[in-house]
């Protein structure tokens, strides 16, 4: 009988210490995974930052004029009046020009005004960005609904067009 007894003592430690070795194990493996994670995801993310900065070098500031409604060709002043209920980013381009005309849809009260803030060229985009501004406290409100959109006009470019 003490025998036995010692060889249940013995398989219950041989059973223990197995099972601190599967956890020893794991417990690595899953270290081991999320040192390969960390690395993946980090080279990953300097890599994109690397690609990111190298599109956004800003190679020069772009010469352009802020039409006036009659100013618009037809065509394009059509689109925009149909789109003017709801914000836009439209891009649109005739023999000689680009066009980047942005709107922000149904306002309220009449009063605002739109300032671009930054028209550039990099070396595989045109960035462009603009705030609405809205009526100044001197001004009389308008209490008619208004569509502030701006049509900015410039050379014709063949890059895409961001807007920041």
């Amino acid at each position: 009988m003490c025998s036995r007894g010692n060889k249940r003592h013995s398989t219950e430690e041989e059973m223990a210490g197995m099972i601190h070795h599967r956890k020893k194990v794991w417990k690595r493996r899953v270290q081991q995974v999320l040192i390969g994670l960390l690395l993946f995801f980090g080279s990953v993310s300097l890599t994109g930052c690397d690609i990111l900065s190298q599109q956004q070098v800003k190679l020069r500031d772009l010469e352009f004029t802020v039409l006036s409604s009659e100013l618009v060709p037809e065509k394009l002043m059509d689109l925009l009046q149909e789109r003017r209920n709801a914000p836009f980013q439209i891009t649109y381009t005739d023999a000689d020009y680009l066009y980047l005309c942005i709107g922000y849809g149904e306002q309220k009260t009449g009063g605002y005004s739109i300032v671009v803030d930054e028209l550039y060229l990099t070396e595989h985009d045109i960035h462009v960005a603009s705030t609405l501004l809205g009526p100044g406290a001197e001004e009389k409100k308008n209490t008619q609904p208004s569509y502030p959109m701006i049509v900015i006009k410039l050379e014709k470019l063949d890059q895409p067009v961001v807007f920041d």
